[in-house]
């Protein structure tokens, strides 16, 4: 099972340098886990950047995979793997839904580099 990170996805969308690392994760949607919280912040970015059309488009295509909700035992583990590792709110919910679901995070966010189970690429440009 793979679960992608926002940055991930944005890079995969707008084609960017690191495109072709992520694309195996996000094109096998049977093995793919799409937090809902990744919904959000994709959304949030492309919406800001782009508009609702573009915004709307991506999350149909991450809508392929299968949704993972942030539920109260989740939010629990989130907020401690927080305080344990240094990670912000976001990338600790992400960490947590692909853990909980023995998946590989897929990421360029250095929040996340030296993690177990995390195939990180840095980012260029």
């Amino acid at each position: 099972m793979n679960v992608v990170d926002s940055s991930a996805w944005i890079e995969y969308f707008s084609n960017g340098p690191n495109a072709s690392f992520f694309a195996g994760a996000i094109q096998a949607t049977d093995e793919l886990l799409v937090p809902s919280l990744t919904v959000y912040e994709v959304f949030k970015k492309v919406l800001r950047e782009q508009d609702e059309t573009s915004a709307l488009a991506m999350v149909a295509h991450m809508m392929q995979g299968r949704l993972v909700d942030l539920d109260a035992t989740s939010a629990i583990a989130a907020a401690r793997l927080s305080l344990e590792e240094n990670l912000p709110m976001a990338d600790a919910v992400i960490l947590v839904a692909a853990r909980s679901h023995d998946a590989v995070l897929w990421t360029q966010d250095a929040h996340f580099e030296g993690k177990a189970g995390v195939q990180y690429r840095h980012e260029k440009g």
